[in-house]
């Protein structure tokens, strides 16, 4: 996901690297949520999420960063898992804070994945990778 950036946190960046300002409007950070899309977003709207159905509850999941990012990219490392999934086409992820929720970034997957009701779906180690270039 090079890149995907919604307008607001881009804006917030922006004001916080060249004009001083704080970074805030995050919402809490220490939490991030993967949240499944029907339908993709843009920089300036939210994507739809799947609503909650067999396993998967909405405001999505929990997806850890636990390593530093390097050369502009950063991955998840550990697996991000739902299992009992409802039947349904996957089309992108949107990762989230917690407390006041933002949306911090946005992306369609790199091909649609079609679940069937009771199946797993699953992220592993390394498949979630942000990128600023």
């Amino acid at each position: 996901m090079a890149d995907n950036l919604p307008d607001a946190i881009e804006n917030i960046l922006l004001d916080a690297l060249l004009r001083g300002g704080a970074i805030t409007g995050l919402g809490t950070t220490s939490t991030i949520k993967a949240k499944l899309m029907t339908a993709n977003g843009s920089d300036s709207a939210n994507g739809t999420e799947l609503g909650t159905s067999g396993g998967y509850t909405a405001g999505g999941a929990t997806i850890t960063f636990g390593s530093a990012a390097s050369g502009g990219s950063i991955a998840n490392t550990v697996a991000c898992t739902w299992t009992n999934m409802p039947a349904t086409t996957i089309v992108g992820l949107e990762l989230w804070s917690t407390g006041t929720p933002a949306r911090l970034w946005w992306g369609a997957l790199s091909s649609s994945k079609t679940v069937a009701s009771g199946d797993t779906f699953e992220f592993a180690i390394g498949d979630v990778t942000c990128t600023l270039a």
